[in-house]
């Protein structure tokens, strides 16, 4: 079995951009642009004249915890729907993917749950980023900041009885956790995110331990060619997820590998982003 640490690796050679060009901010900024450029020119950021967008912070245990936040303007109580990073954190796309959700009606919020343990727009080397960021974020903390951000989101204007969740990579796998973890989360879905893994004391449990007993349905969308997440992965995540009877699944795309909704990759796949983005909007639309 591989490690984190392996596993991440291969992203990054399987990804084709680098850590510096995947993130957002100042010189990185330009690094990110450059690299979006051959496979997004076609998508331009999506504009906030019909919504409120911007950085803000939220009260989580006894640090404000900043956070990407787009609602839309003049929809009152908006369905709220949290967004999980990617392994690099809280970077322009993922900031891109917080309007789009808020120019669909929704209140969407990407917190920064990296911030305890570092600053990773500050990291340019993959292996330290895992080493000294990644891999010391507990999972424990992060349900908390979660559960923290429903909080925040319902008094900001949200409607946190409609509340549903996505992530990325990374935070695919954390979707799948928030799923077992809170009862008052309505769907999530989850962007291949890993579903095995070797517990540890930080990370005691992965999706496969949890699909008998989640308690929101969780839509899964990820790539057969992904090698980092083979079908035999999602076989047993499906079959785990069957056999409890769960209301959830998971879409494989049989041309896409990871990431294939990330646009500024060169693993971007466009059929399967435009499926995929149309199967989140209408699983959320059907359960929130």
């Amino acid at each position: 079995m591989t490690s984190r640490l392996e596993e991440s690796e291969n992203w990054v050679r399987m990804s084709g951009v680098s850590r510096r060009a995947a993130i957002g901010g100042g010189a990185a900024a330009l690094g990110y642009a450059l690299a979006a450029q051959p496979v997004s020119a076609a998508r331009p950021p999506t504009p906030t004249d019909s919504m409120v967008a911007g950085d803000i912070l939220f009260p989580t245990g006894d640090i404000a915890m900043s956070a990407y936040r787009a609602r839309p303007k003049g929809v009152k109580n908006p369905p709220v729907i949290l967004v999980i990073q990617e392994i690099f954190g809280v970077h322009e796309w993922i900031r891109d993917i917080t309007r789009r959700f808020a120019a669909a009606g929704y209140y969407a919020i990407a917190p920064n749950l990296y911030q305890r343990q570092g600053d990773a727009s500050r990291i340019a080397d993959i292996k330290t980023l895992i080493t000294d960021i990644v891999s010391k974020v507990p999972d424990a903390q992060v349900m908390a900041d979660l559960d923290a951000l429903v909080a925040f989101a319902g008094a900001d204007g949200g409607n946190a009885k409609q509340l549903g969740i996505t992530g990325f990579c990374w935070g695919g796998r954390i979707t799948w956790l928030y799923a077992h973890h809170n009862p008052a989360l309505k769907a999530g879905v989850a962007w291949y995110g890993r579903l095995l893994g070797q517990p540890s004391a930080l990370q005691p449990t992965h999706p496969i331990g949890v699909a008998a007993s989640l308690k929101a349905p969780v839509l899964g969308l990820y790539g057969a060619l992904d090698q980092g997440i083979p079908v035999a992965d999602v076989e047993k995540m499906n079959a785990a997820l069957k056999a409890a009877n769960a209301p959830s699944f998971i879409r494989l795309f049989p041309d896409a590998d990871h990431g294939f909704l990330a646009d500024y990759r060169p693993s971007y796949s466009p059929a399967a982003a435009a499926a995929g983005w149309a199967d989140a909007l209408a699983w959320f639309k059907k359960k929130l």
